[in-house]
């Protein structure tokens, strides 16, 4: 249990043993735990400066009932032992960078880059702690930026068809009824096609792949989220009806993709991304759309720290492989009731 993120009871499988007992025995007897150094001020912040590194990310995580606390790890570890430089209780800028000024102050400078998301408070932390560090912001919060207008648009598309179908129910509705009433004025007049039933049940549109018009842009969120070197024939299939039938989905799907790949040319540079990126930018105001705008100034407001992506191509993939690890350490608990002894292992499986 000191190496591998088990619990007790996941070794009851493997060994006649009683879970919780074992898990309380490890606590107060096997491990080091009551003598850890750490533990008078473990909840509210650990540093470990034997991890720092040149390249760093930062980010934060919930360990017991939604508390937050900023996770500052190690790139070089990929979210292994060693990537934890500093656990801190909250996500305040003057509690975080008061912990953060223990370290000495040439490792903090010898820090060359921190990767992050679009955090402000984040931000400030990093300029003030590590001021000669590079700022760059993780490629893939940019792209889910893009995406999130995509599907805001979709979203809206959904919301407009389901209104329309609603209308056609209800005519269809009106329509039966208005039949039935001139059937009732005039029961000898059998000319004209065989009358509706009253109670025929409105069937909607069905397109050629068997989907009708809400299902086609319900089911059309997977394939939208990736590429189309990607999709399957089916996919394919439902993109063209897609696109054919909603052109503006197309050209939500056509930005998404266009910044997708700029970042995904491995010949880049931070100039010629410079450049695609100016031109992505007159794509979106061609288009014209809030949401699109939105993320079109968000981007360029911090373009420089976005473009730093092509120096080392770095993302924040490391930090959100060990948030990933962490949440799946605390699911295996069931919950963290001893923060502090839950901190205590993510030290010894991780710092």
């Amino acid at each position: 249990m000191d190496k591998y993120p088990i619990t007790g009871r996941s070794l009851e499988r493997f060994y006649p043993i009683q879970g919780d007992q074992f898990e309380r025995a490890y606590k107060e007897h096997l491990s080091g735990f009551t003598s850890w150094a750490e533990a008078s001020h473990a909840q509210e912040w650990l540093l470990f400066p034997e991890n720092m590194g040149p390249h760093l990310s930062i980010d934060e995580t919930s360990l017991s009932r939604g508390e937050l606390y900023t996770i500052i790890s190690n790139k070089e570890a990929h979210g292994g032992k060693g990537s934890i430089v500093a656990i801190i209780k909250g996500t305040k800028i003057e509690d975080v960078i008061n912990v953060l000024k223990k370290l000495s102050t040439l490792e903090r400078l010898n820090v060359k880059e921190v990767t992050m998301d679009f955090s402000d408070s984040m931000h400030a932390i990093v300029e003030t702690i590590f001021p000669k560090a590079m700022i760059t912001l993780d490629r893939f919060h940019v792209q889910q930026l893009c995406s999130n207008a995509m599907q805001e648009v979709r979203v809206r598309i959904v919301r407009e068809a389901r209104k329309a179908e609603i209308q056609y129910r209800e005519d269809h509705t009106f329509k039966l009824k208005r039949r039935l009433a001139h059937r009732k004025k005039d029961k000898t007049d059998k000319r004209g096609r065989k009358p509706n039933r009253k109670n025929e049940a409105y069937k909607p549109e069905r397109l050629e792949n068997g989907d009708t018009v809400i299902e086609l842009l319900t089911r059309s969120r997977y394939l939208l989220m990736t590429s189309s070197d990607n999709w399957t024939d089916s996919q394919k299939t439902r993109a063209r009806l897609l696109f054919e039938r909603f052109p503006e989905m197309k050209t939500a799907y056509g930005l998404t993709h266009s910044l997708r790949m700029i970042f995904s040319n491995k010949e880049a540079t931070k100039d010629s991304a410079a450049e695609s990126l100016r031109r992505w930018y007159n794509k979106v105001t061609d288009y014209d759309n809030d949401a699109f705008n939105t993320v079109s100034a968000t981007i360029y407001q911090r373009e420089d720290e976005v473009l730093n992506y092509f120096v080392y191509r770095s993302t924040n993939a490391s930090a959100e492989s060990l948030n990933a690890k962490i949440k799946a350490f605390r699911a295996q608990l069931r919950g963290v009731i001893d923060v502090e002894f839950f901190l205590y292992r993510l030290s010894l499986l991780y710092a």
